[in-house]
């Protein structure tokens, strides 16, 4: 990947996060962070990753998020200097979901009563 694609992933996370912080105080959106931002070869598309702290309300926040995704790409056009604002599109970023999911099988592989080890004395 080139290097002037990382730099604009990195500056629209960066932005985003700061319009999320100061410019949308919408307290139904809750506590949600910016994991990661990907952003087409031709830099007119951005695929935008957001994790959302409250499980139950995470449809309802990518809603109130897409409502405001026109607000959130002119508010970006204003802090960024490139030719073109690339269009935004808002996914869930359920990562931790899977990391909390394999952590939850990887104690119970280990937990004292599911040892292959201990079943094969009782043999």
């Amino acid at each position: 990947m080139s290097y002037r694609i990382d730099k604009v992933e990195s500056l629209i996370k960066e932005e985003i996060s700061l319009i999320f912080l100061y410019k949308l105080q919408d307290p139904g959106l809750g506590f949600i962070t910016i994991t990661n931002v990907k952003v087409s070869p031709d830099l007119r598309i951005a695929k935008i990753y957001v994790s959302v702290l409250d499980k139950e309300k995470r449809k309802d926040v990518l809603e109130k998020i897409n409502a405001s995704n026109g607000y959130i790409r002119s508010e970006l056009a204003h802090r960024i200097k490139i030719k073109f604002t690339p269009e935004l599109k808002f996914f869930i970023d359920d990562t931790l979901d899977y990391v909390e999911k394999i952590e939850g099988l990887i104690k119970k592989i280990h937990s004292p009563g599911n040892r292959e080890d201990d079943n094969k004395g009782n043999d």
